[in-house]
């Protein structure tokens, strides 16, 4: 049978529906069995948009679940009540894909009884437990972000002399990092709270910005280098000259010292500078030798930024990976 108005109907209808729509394409798709026992079977094909609350703090790690609730309109739990059927009330085909990146993680039936001032209601709710496919996100959004951050360190071995290389290196890195975070963004609809691709981007522009931060204290301590290069030199030529002076006075005096070898010496002892006397202490830790054979303090800073850089962005990888990996999804309808 086919023809629905022969048929006694409640006034079902889903709660949560935004839009739908009946197929009546080349004849409606509906039937309708009735059992000797007076079991009556009405099946009938609707496409349904319906509202999904999701809490995106974990996005994109997270797992959403979404109801689909079926109730009556007018029909009071007294006069009118809905049951789910005893054996498999909920069937998913095994061939089912999704758009949006999402996989079917599972589903389940229960009741959702509703009591409002006109009367209590018989609800019937379907779960739909969604799992985000994260190797598209890892493709698309993790591994750039990660590239772009690693393409910011490579300043760190290019001359402190090169500006305008090193200056642009910087400044492209960061605009592609903006240009991606403003993408993601607006991909997603804006929240109150800070979702976990918000963690990731901002630590991302957080490293690349911070590199060519490094590039302004390694210029300024290349100034200060020179200077201080400067000041040195300038102080060699004095001790020069204050050499050429002494030795100007021991010819002048040589007549007046003694025969004794001995006694020359000791009168010969207060032109000898200390630091000749007792050899420089050296720096017993490795790191201080090995920082010690970078003469500028620009070398320095580069020299150290080539392993401090990967090392914390090393580690704020494991922090986020295994907090957000670990971390419940908290569901809210």
């Amino acid at each position: 049978m086919t023809d629905a108005s022969r048929v006694w109907m409640p006034d079902t209808f889903f709660r949560n529906e935004k839009i739908g729509s009946f197929h009546t394409i080349l004849q409606p798709n509906l039937y309708i069995r009735i059992f000797p026992d007076g079991t009556v079977l009405y099946s009938i094909r609707v496409s349904l948009t319906c509202a999904c609350s999701m809490h995106l703090a974990l996005f994109p790690l997270d797992e959403q679940t979404c109801h689909l609730f079926v109730a009556s309109y007018g029909w009071t739990k007294s006069d009118l009540v809905y049951e789910w059927y005893e054996k498999g009330p909920v069937q998913i085909p095994g061939n089912l894909s999704l758009p949006g990146g999402f996989n079917l993680g599972g589903y389940g039936n229960q009741y959702c009884d509703v009591k409002t001032a006109t009367g209590e209601y018989s609800c019937l709710q379907v779960d739909l437990m969604f799992a985000r496919q994260l190797s598209f996100f890892i493709v698309t959004v993790y591994i750039p972000c990660s590239m772009t951050v690693s393409v910011s360190w490579m300043s760190f071995w290019l001359d402190h002399k090169a500006v305008p290389a090193r200056v642009a290196l910087g400044v492209t890195t960061l605009l592609a990092m903006s240009t991606t975070q403003a993408s993601i963004q607006n991909s997603l609809p804006p929240v109150a709270y800070t979702k976990a691709i918000d963690v990731w981007s901002g630590v991302c522009v957080f490293f690349v910005f911070s590199a060519l931060l490094e590039y302004a204290l390694v210029n300024y301590a290349s100034r200060s280098d020179a200077q201080r290069a400067a000041k040195q030199k300038e102080r060699k030529e004095k001790e020069l000259e204050l050499c050429a002076f002494n030795a100007e006075q021991i010819e002048d005096s040589s007549h007046t010292h003694s025969l004794d070898p001995l006694l020359r010496r000791i009168e010969g002892a207060q032109f000898i500078p200390p630091a000749s006397i007792y050899p420089p202490r050296l720096p017993t830790n490795r790191v201080s030798l090995w920082m010690r054979n970078f003469k500028f303090a620009a070398k320095k800073i580069d020299v150290f930024s080539r392993v401090f850089f990967p090392s914390v962005f090393a580690i704020f990888n494991c922090l986020y990976w295994s907090f957000y990996l670990t971390r419940e999804q908290q569901n809210k309808r």
